[in-house]
């Protein structure tokens, strides 16, 4: 019981919840680097300035998640909402 005394059943969780939080950062890092309008990696883009691109900016911005839920109701459950608000 030495040296794996604190890997117990019970911090999965939190590793998992741990290992979903760097995923989700590791994401929007390289979602920020490939396809965002305003970082500029390389030495040729940087010299550009300030580029008035609103085409470029719309299409990163307006992406297919924002789309999708654009004009869904904004609750998690709605059909146990409906259940317990809604009169019969």
């Amino acid at each position: 019981m030495g040296g794996n005394r604190w890997i117990r059943p019970e911090v999965y969780p939190l590793f998992a919840s741990v290992g979903v939080a760097i995923g989700i950062c590791g994401f929007q890092l390289v979602r920020n680097l490939c396809i965002n309008p305003e970082v500029r990696v390389n030495k040729q883009n940087r010299t550009a300035g300030v580029l008035d691109n609103f085409a470029e900016g719309e299409k990163y911005s307006e992406h297919f998640i924002r789309k999708y839920v654009r004009n869904k109701s904004p609750e998690i459950m709605p059909s146990i909402n409906n259940f317990f608000t809604s009169p019969k």
